[in-house]
């Protein structure tokens, strides 16, 4: 670009010949004084090297010569001063071009420079020609940088000894500016605004300053580090070979072209690019995802999300970060830290631990144990001063004081330090944890939290983890969690995919394999479909362990279409205060349609569902079993369904709403159904026929009723002439309760098919 092309600005002054009373031999300002006047400097017409020139005495240690014009200073303008002198007598003086740079008001811009390089006269009669370049910019090839300048009366000094004559051609001023520019158009430099790329001076009004000036064109940041201490928005694209270096309490917020990418080549560091694409994507409207652009971050410690923009603590604004990966760098910043404390723990105010010693050395989101402590209770919250614990759910026996364990395992992504976060997705991302790392930590409130598209690849202890009511709403869709234990037997595992501890999680579509546990779910309102998890391992009669863990009795949940691979269902109260039954729902609210069950190489104890009650009283009201296959592989097992009786057996006389119909049994000896249809034949003549239901109810529940009876062919006395009277049933009879008795108006023999249930409908 060139100023004197594009817009007509005139930048030389007027030449000697229009008279001296336009050149000063002050500084140039009005009322300086001139040299028409001065009697020190006087006009030839002719000269055998100049066509017309300004003969000057030399009188004072500096003598000026300054153009009382005001030749325009303009951001991103570089200005060539020529002038061609040769000494004639006298002593000989050195040579600088000078001005005095103005501003607005006329006043004189403080602090910058007046006169370039010196050059020193020689030799008499010898035409030497000076030269220097004025720019508002601070870089390499600008002698006269000013920074702020509106104006200049530009000339020369003459400096040395006084008594010497020299003889000054015109002086020339010319627009340089194409010389500095990388591109002929388009290009802003910041450094023309005043940034100084040393790290040390604040650039950032000259970085808003030059995207003011750009106005949809590009800002170039030239070679250095340029040191922003305050928020700065580029709405103008911006090209980088300069390093931006900025602390987290100030935005860098790129409008357009806003990626990773960008950032990558604003910060030039993998993880402070991260950080700072995020802290820009939470305050600027105008784009609502992150797009990783399908590059690999490469993480050398956790990635504190909130502590990527302190200014926020909340946020509830649907916002994206999509198509990339995550993978950590070998270091202790990942290991696992673990701290012992002793607490108090009171059912009466059963989410918190009260008198914790200590507790300033516990962290957020780390995993609570001890006795009487159920499976993924998480800190979260710590108030040091009232020395309490907030947990994530109920401790089912660990009233009193006790020494527990809080294990903090280091996640790939980390949002436990907000208070609340909401609406936030991770989308199309891999979190390549290398058995290193662990992959997402969620914030303690928040909901819809939405994972999709993901793959948490071997993560060293958890894939994603909930440590408090962050995970309301929480949606995983279509994701593969794949453990880092894939070698390791079923019971030396200690990895899980992923627990959630408030209600109405979806968990669709999704592929996961070999963690100790799926999931662990301590809310209700639960939709879990589409879904393969596979937990098995070469171990022959090997042990299994429960897939999903539902720690909830009245969970409101259902499973459908899902593939349940070498591990169970397992339905437990473990996160309850009070885990006898008393005035709550006991376990119900359960429904398994239309899912493949399958296992292989185990011992025949085996099932596939079991109810573990933490306390005594409890039963089933409300659970529906329906339409599903259950195969085993290389063996058989004995039946599906199974009370784990280790703290307390259901109360089967209280069964109420149960089917368990439909169901399809490969390699299972006891297929069960509620109701059960059995047959039943009396071979000689009893008024009461004593029939037993054996196991062929669900978790050999009680025959509590019987819903029909029909027989097969005639019911004859020993007479051998058909009985036709309705008989009547007795139920729970024999010391198991598990049988039934038919009784008949007289002694009869025969055959009949009959419905048992172990619950009662009403």
């Amino acid at each position: 670009m060139n100023k004197a092309i594009t817009d007509g600005i005139v930048f030389n002054p007027l030449p000697f010949s229009a008279g001296l009373a336009l050149w000063s031999s002050g500084d140039g300002t009005p009322g300086s004084p001139s040299y028409a006047i001065s009697g020190s400097g006087v006009f030839v017409a002719a000269d055998q090297d100049f066509s017309g020139c300004l003969e000057v005495l030399k009188t004072d240690p500096t003598t000026k010569l300054r153009f009382m014009g005001e030749t325009p200073i303009l951001a991103g303008c570089y200005l060539q001063v020529t002038a061609r002198v040769k000494a004639v007598a006298g002593p000989l003086p050195a040579v600088a071009i000078a001005g005095w740079a103005g501003t607005a008001g006329g006043m004189q811009a403080i602090g910058l420079p007046q006169a370039g390089p010196t050059v020193q006269l020689t030799t008499y009669g010898a035409v030497v020609e000076i030269k220097a370049i004025i720019a508002t910019a601070d870089r390499t090839g600008v002698n006269l940088p000013w920074a702020g300048a509106q104006y200049g009366h530009i000339g020369l000094d003459l400096t040395g000894p006084s008594g010497g004559l020299v003889r000054i051609d015109d002086i020339k001023i010319e627009d340089v500016s194409s010389v500095f520019t990388r591109d002929l158009v388009g290009l802003v430099d910041v450094r023309d605004y005043g940034a100084k790329g040393d790290g040390v001076t604040d650039d950032s009004a000259a970085f808003n300053a030059a995207d003011n000036a750009a106005d949809g064109q590009t800002v170039m940041v030239p070679a250095g580090d340029y040191l922003l201490q305050d928020n700065v928005t580029m709405q103008s694209p911006v090209r980088f070979e300069g390093r931006i270096v900025q602390s987290p309490s100030y935005r860098f917020i790129l409008q357009r072209d806003y990626d990773y990418n960008a950032y990558l080549a604003a910060f030039q560091n993998e993880e402070i690019a991260f950080k700072k694409a995020f802290q820009a994507l939470i305050n600027f409207a105008d784009h609502e995802s992150l797009d990783l652009c399908g590059r690999r971050v490469q993480l050398s410690e956790p990635v504190d999300m909130q502590a990527a923009d302190p200014s926020r603590t909340r946020f509830e604004t649907r916002r994206v970060i999509r198509n990339g990966q995550f993978e950590p760098a070998d270091g202790a910043a990942w290991d696992t830290v673990q701290v012992s404390s002793q607490a108090t723990y009171s059912a009466t105010d059963d989410n918190r631990l009260t008198n914790v010693v200590n507790a300033a050395s516990i962290a957020v989101g780390s995993l609570v144990e001890g006795n009487g402590v159920g499976r993924e209770i998480f800190v979260s919250a710590v108030n040091v001063g009232a020395q309490t614990i907030e947990l994530s759910s109920p401790l089912f026996d660990a009233e009193g004081t006790q020494v527990f364990t809080f294990t903090r395992f280091q996640y790939m992504l980390d949002f436990s330090g907000y208070e609340k976060l909401s609406q936030f997705i991770l989308d199309d991302i891999e979190f390549q944890g290398r058995g290193v790392a662990s992959g997402i930590m969620m914030a303690p409130d928040g909901f819809t939290f939405h994972v999709r598209d993901c793959f948490v690849n071997r993560p060293k202890n958890r894939g994603i983890t909930s440590p408090g009511r962050g995970c309301q709403g929480m949606m995983i869709d279509r994701c593969q969690l794949i453990s880092d234990e894939q070698d390791v037997p079923v019971a030396n595992r200690v990895s899980i995919g992923f627990n959630a501890n408030a209600n109405d999680v979806k968990i669709r579509d999704n592929r996961t394999s070999k963690f100790k546990h799926f999931c662990v779910l301590a809310g209700s309102g639960n939709l879990i479909t589409g879904n393969h998890w596979f937990h098995g391992d070469d171990e022959i009669n090997g042990v299994r362990k429960g897939g999903i863990i539902i720690t909830q009795p009245n969970p409101k949940t259902i499973f459908t279409g899902n593939y349940c691979d070498n591990n169970f269902i397992e339905w437990t109260n473990e996160h309850s205060s009070e885990p006898a039954f008393g005035a709550q729902f006991s376990f119900g609210g359960l429904t398994i349609t239309g899912n493949m069950f399958t296992t292989n190489d185990v011992a025949d104890w085996f099932n596939f569902i079991v109810i573990k009650p933490y306390g005594p009283g409890h039963f089933i009201n409300g659970f529906a079993v329906v339409g599903n296959v259950f195969r085993s592989l290389n063996g058989r097992i004995d039946r599906v369904e199974h009370v784990d009786t280790t703290f307390a057996d259901l109360d089967y006389s209280r069964t109420r709403s149960f089917e368990f119909s439909a169901n399809t049994f490969h390699n299972v000896n006891e297929p069960v159904s509620n109701p059960a249809s059995l047959s039943f034949e009396q071979q000689t003549e009893a008024a009461t026929w004593v029939m037993q239901t054996r196991n062929a109810l669900p978790f050999e529940g009680y025959a509590l009723s019987v819903e029909s009876a029909m027989p097969e062919g005639p019911v004859t006395t020993a007479s051998g002439a058909s009985v036709f009277d309705l008989p009547w049933s007795l139920s729970e009879q024999g010391t198991d309760r598990r049988d039934v008795h038919l009784n008949w108006s007289s002694a009869v023999k025969g055959r009949v098919r009959y419905a048992v249930r172990m619950d009662q409908t009403v």
